[in-house]
């Protein structure tokens, strides 16, 4: 962090995210225009991530070890595996790089994946709404327009070369947005009985093979 007096007109902070690809594996980008330059500050956006979409925790470990992106993830231990209905949300801190373009400019983009969801009635397509993404501002050393941003709750330090506390500070007014809207596939549950006797079917083949295979070649004492 560098000494910078900010004096960010936030009135005027524009926030974008889009969800790259389809299905259930996507890219999450995240674009940032500030008011003003934000000279020797660090810009972040935090995102509450709904029970339906998670950040998996050792693909961003692998891409942070690259230098691909820098992110932080609450909770820290996550179950990948688990369906939509017994997740529970996630808070996501995304460190934003400047835009080389823009002055005033901040992106950044990493991974997301949609868990599976119940089966639903008359359509084969599930929803998950995304909420807009909270702009936040790091400025050690600096001073920051009280009239537009104020101390945010925020326990991840401004940057990993950081050698003394740095107060993150939010918006105070809503910035521009729009909600993004995940649309994954599901099953119907209409099909619910044919999935159960052909999952059944196929456990029980299976498992008459393995016991017949075993019993033909298998050497017991």
């Amino acid at each position: 962090c560098v000494t910078a007096d900010v004096q960010a007109a936030c009135r005027d902070t524009a926030v974008t995210q889009e969800l790259l690809k389809e299905g259930f594996h996507r890219d999450l980008l995240v674009k940032v225009e500030l008011g003003e330059e934000a000279g020797g500050c660090a810009v972040a956006a935090r995102l509450r991530l709904p029970p339906g979409i998670y950040v998996d925790p050792y693909e961003l470990a692998a891409l942070q070890r690259h230098n691909l992106t820098k992110a932080a993830l609450s909770p820290g231990v996550i179950d990948v595996e688990a369906p939509e209905y017994l997740a529970g949300g996630l808070v996501l801190l995304l460190f934003l790089e400047p835009d080389g373009r823009c002055s005033r400019c901040f992106g950044a983009a990493l991974p997301a994946h949609a868990r599976y969801q119940r089966p639903a009635e008359g359509t084969g397509q599930g929803s998950l709404l995304l909420g807009s993404p909270e702009v936040l501002l790091c400025c050690c050393h600096g001073h920051l327009s009280a009239e537009c941003w104020e101390p945010a709750e925020v326990d991840t330090p401004c940057s990993s070369d950081s050698t003394g506390p740095c107060q993150w500070h939010s918006t105070k007014h809503r910035p521009a947005y729009e909600e993004s809207v995940l649309r994954v596939p599901v099953g119907l549950r209409e099909h619910s009985s044919l999935v159960c006797a052909l999952t059944l079917l196929t456990t029980g083949l299976c498992s008459g093979l393995i016991l017949a295979a075993a019993c033909k070649y298998g050497h017991f004492s």
